[in-house]
């Protein structure tokens, strides 16, 4: 019994909320297929993965997303392409079931084929552009949401209640079997330690900078950068631990978290009780949602100076968090 699982390779926070899934999915066959850094960090895992798709790059200067029309066209066209080799991969791997995490295209080829599907999402809307433009998004939105209607199961990794075939199984974030003693002890964090991730795009280095800045000015703390494979710089001046698979056990050991405000990195975070501090990449819709919700705005990166020593002194305060086993169950019903 097999399933096919397409990650969208847009940033890293994708794959790893469907390494979660797919951890509780112990008895399935599951074939990924995602691109770029998401590839990477899935094989990481020992889940196999066809490292098929090419996303577009998001041009984001000074810490804002520019050229929404032109990224939204962009887009159109890796989703033309992704829905060819999606429609090979899946008459290759004739799936019981096709999961996506938000992966349009491969809902489309399987909902075409009368295969059932999987839909995994943070949205049920987008909201990039307006004018000219905004005419079509909104036929992108109409589209997706005739994909959403014929899904036959749709997870939201959020609380709420459940409408139709939308479930709300609350925050998917990977497990750690190891206590935050150990974890501190083998990423070497002996002083109080903020932690700056910037996910699986360069969307995140002006951030870096900032932070930087602002942490040049602090005493007894150190800035501990996980840059993830697509930031190029080196940045000698602090400690840089690249590409970490990882990552949930690294928020779990440090005191603070500064990250760019995509979601699994807020539910790890919160999973694990770790104060942070989010900022989102300006006019990129769901980043400035998911930082609103948490308490903050894109003009809080020029606070950052203030906020780090004041998140420090935050007490933890963990969440249950069982959105993975809570979708893999209801994956399974699909399956059966």
């Amino acid at each position: 019994m097999t399933i096919s699982f397409f990650s969208s390779p847009i940033g890293l926070g994708h794959a790893s909320r469907d390494i979660a899934i797919a951890k509780y999915l112990n008895k399935i066959t599951i074939k990924f297929t995602s691109g770029a850094g998401a590839s990477k960090l899935i094989k990481k895992y020992g889940f196999g993965v066809n490292d098929a798709y090419v996303p577009p790059n998001f041009d984001v200067q000074s810490g804002s997303l520019q050229g929404s029309a032109k990224w939204l066209w962009q887009y159109y066209k890796y989703y033309k392409k992704c829905k060819n080799i999606s429609s090979e991969i899946i008459q290759y791997e004739n799936p019981k079931v096709v999961v996506s995490d938000e992966d349009f295209a491969s809902l489309t080829v399987a909902q075409e084929r009368k295969i059932p599907t999987v839909l995994i999402t943070d949205i049920l809307a987008t909201r990039f552009t307006n004018g000219i433009a905004g005419i079509i998004e909104k036929k992108m939105n109409k589209s997706m949401k005739e994909i959403i209607k014929k899904s036959d199961l749709v997870i939201l990794p959020e609380t709420g209640a459940n409408e139709g075939n939308i479930y709300r199984v609350g925050p998917i974030v990977r497990e750690t079997n190891h206590s935050r003693e150990e974890l501190r002890e083998r990423f070497s964090f002996s002083k109080k330690t903020i932690l700056l991730s910037v996910g699986g795009t360069d969307a995140g280095l002006y951030l870096i900078k900032k932070t930087i800045e602002a942490t040049s000015k602090l005493d007894d703390f150190e800035l501990v950068l996980v840059s993830g494979p697509s930031i190029k710089e080196e940045f000698k001046e602090i400690r840089n631990l690249g590409f970490l698979e990882n990552l949930h056990e690294a928020i779990y050991a440090a005191d603070v978290v500064v990250s760019l405000a995509g979601k699994s990195t807020i539910d790890e975070s919160n999973a694990y009780g770790t104060p942070g501090i989010f900022i989102p990449i300006k006019n990129h819709f769901e980043q400035e949602d998911n930082a609103k919700e948490a308490g903050f705005s894109y003009d809080d990166i020029f606070k950052l100076d203030e906020l780090i020593p004041k998140y420090t002194k935050k007490s933890r305060t963990p969440i249950q968090a069982k959105g993975a086993k809570n979708a893999a169950g209801l994956i399974a019903q699909v399956i059966k």
